[in-house]
């Protein structure tokens, strides 16, 4: 997604190959569906999870405009990250 990566395209995809240690993967890909309507209902994964062997990685990251206020949009990405962290914990843990 343009949302996620940058534009002019190339060159934002180019920077974040020179500036990202790991591959983004499924994250701010498309994930959707198809229904037995012929539907397809789509969005932006901007919060993933992929377990693969015996360990989780996640994912989050905010949409950086013109305007964005840098230190909002840590704020936006560690809160995401926060709550997949809790997840897993609760899942790990139990509820209670």
């Amino acid at each position: 997604a343009g949302t996620l990566s940058g534009a002019p395209k190339i060159r934002a995809m180019e920077i974040i190959h020179e500036l990202e240690p790991s591959r983004r993967g499924i994250y701010s890909g498309a994930i959707g569906y198809f229904d037995f309507s012929g539907d397809m209902n789509t969005c932006i994964a901007i919060r993933t999870m992929v377990m693969k062997d015996d360990s989780i990685y996640f994912q989050a990251g905010a949409g950086i405009v013109y305007d964005s206020d840098p230190t909002k949009e840590l704020e936006e990405t560690v809160n995401k990250a926060s709550a997949i962290n809790s997840a897993i914990d609760l899942a790990e843990n139990g509820l209670l």
